[in-house]
């Protein structure tokens, strides 16, 4: 029997592969080469985007589905009974059925400019303490949601806007020149086409870091409606390179363009880790540690000791074991802990 899939586009197929392996069910291993797979190339991620929102859409077309149906109720399994591995394009009902969703996902977005607008303007997505939600777009792009964030998602045949309104997000844009895509936050925009980039939404300043590709980040239109764009009020940024823009609202002076950091990968790693659902630090300070554990969870880190905060800390955590960090610098004989309530525990130095 000829594999009617074989002609398809090679980072569709593994796509696929890679579905219809999670759903039977990823082991650690496997859920972690997903997830590098994904990060390796932003076609990775766009392409798993396009099945997954198709597969949504699917959901909504009871005609079509009815005529998956029977493809889909098989398992992927070898002949030995384990679960295909992604790596090897062996022929299964339930791959079949992706190769079809993908069929699918180019069917419609070829027609989707054509389309008018949905009655639905904007989607909203949000996450509470300790919360982490990967969020699908229908034109393939991908949004991973730190804790206690929201964002608002607008996607029309001309343009793709985002807006963060609280927190931090990572996106992989997926490529379409003919729709800029946009986040604004706190007054910035952040202007891409297809690459993958992170904004911290910060009390006084917007953080972006750049994984992949090439953004530009300037004052949002909303902001400063008759402004017209100029090279000093534009700031371009590059793969492992990050920005810190002070909000324009906070002040009336005319605004600077700022600076531009190189960062090293391993850096980029730590700055993302919480997509890991894990903290990665090399030699941080305890204050960011700190942040980045409250950002987290409910119960809440103090420093009652200013000394305490350049303190270097190393070490992998996982993000919702701040009892276990906790103990972790009470035996190290140096912090004294002091728990103040269920939800408040104060470090201060040993003297």
């Amino acid at each position: 029997m000829n594999d009617s899939l074989d002609h398809e586009d090679p980072v569709e197929a593994a796509a696929a592969d890679w579905l219809a392996l999670r759903a039977e069910g990823f082991s650690s291993a496997q859920k972690r080469e997903f997830a590098r797979w994904c990060r390796a190339d932003t076609r990775h991620a766009a392409a798993v985007a396009r099945l997954e929102a198709t597969c949504a859409l699917l959901e909504k077309m009871p005609l079509v589905r009815a005529e998956l149906q029977p493809v889909i109720a098989f398992p992927v399994t070898a002949r030995s009974g384990r679960p295909v591995n992604a790596s090897r394009r062996a022929i299964s009902p339930l791959r079949v059925a992706f190769g079809l969703a993908a069929a699918v996902a180019v069917a419609f977005l070829t027609v989707m400019p054509f389309l008018p607008p949905p009655d639905s303007a904007a989607q909203v997505f949000t996450t509470s303490t300790g919360g982490y939600e990967r969020v699908a777009l229908a034109d393939g792009s991908v949004i991973e949601l730190n804790a206690e964030t929201k964002v608002r998602v607008t996607l029309t045949p001309t343009n793709r806007r985002v807006e963060l309104v609280a927190g931090e997000a990572h996106f992989t844009v997926a490529h379409d020149r003919a729709r800029p895509f946009i986040v604004s936050a706190g007054g910035i925009a952040v202007r891409a086409v297809g690459t993958a980039f992170n904004v911290r939404l910060a009390s006084t300043a917007v953080e972006v870091l750049v994984t992949e590709g090439k953004v530009s980040v300037a004052e949002a239109e909303s902001v400063v409606p008759n402004a017209r764009p100029s090279p000093t009020s534009t700031t371009y940024v590059a793969a492992n390179e990050r920005t810190l823009v002070h909000l324009p609202s906070l002040t009336n002076a005319t605004p600077s363009a700022p600076a531009v950091e190189k960062i090293a990968p391993a850096t980029v790693r730590d700055a993302l880790s919480w997509q890991e659902r894990k903290l990665a630090f090399s030699e941080t300070p305890l204050s960011e540690v700190v942040a980045q554990f409250n950002r987290r969870n409910r119960v809440q880190l103090i420093l009652g000791d200013a000394t305490l905060a350049e303190r270097p800390v190393g070490g992998t955590f996982a993000a919702d074991n701040v009892e276990g960090f906790v103990r972790l610098l009470e035996s190290g004989n140096s912090i004294a802990v002091e728990r103040e309530s269920e939800t408040t525990v104060v470090l201060r130095a040993k003297h």
